[in-house]
């Protein structure tokens, strides 16, 4: 299992549209190949800039192959949906894949 996480930070003046449009944003992920689950977060620290607000989505998903499915295949037509509805200027996203490591 692998985390994908995708952290967004968004003008105030956008946040309940945005907000709406990720929802179904986040179901249509969920309905691809390998994607178990999500949960969306507020980002509470560090602060988003002053005028924006913070979420961070995370992703369930059963392996790295099934996100590099996503990614090639899914992601080009999804990530152009919000640049297209909100710009590259009213939304900042960076992602971030986790795997889990055992400590000892």
């Amino acid at each position: 299992m692998v985390v994908y996480e995708v952290n967004l930070e968004f003008d105030v003046a956008i946040a309940a549209a945005y907000r709406e449009w990720l929802q179904g944003h986040v179901r249509d992920i969920l309905a691809l190949p390998g994607f178990v689950s999500a949960q969306v977060h507020e980002v509470v620290e560090p602060l988003p800039t002053a005028g924006r607000q913070g979420l961070c989505v995370r992703y369930q998903v059963e392996d790295l192959g099934a996100l590099e499915t996503y990614t090639r295949e899914h992601a080009p037509r999804l990530r152009a949906e919000g640049l297209q509805r909100f710009g590259e200027e009213g939304v900042r996203i960076r992602r971030r894949v986790l795997r889990d490591m055992p400590l000892g």
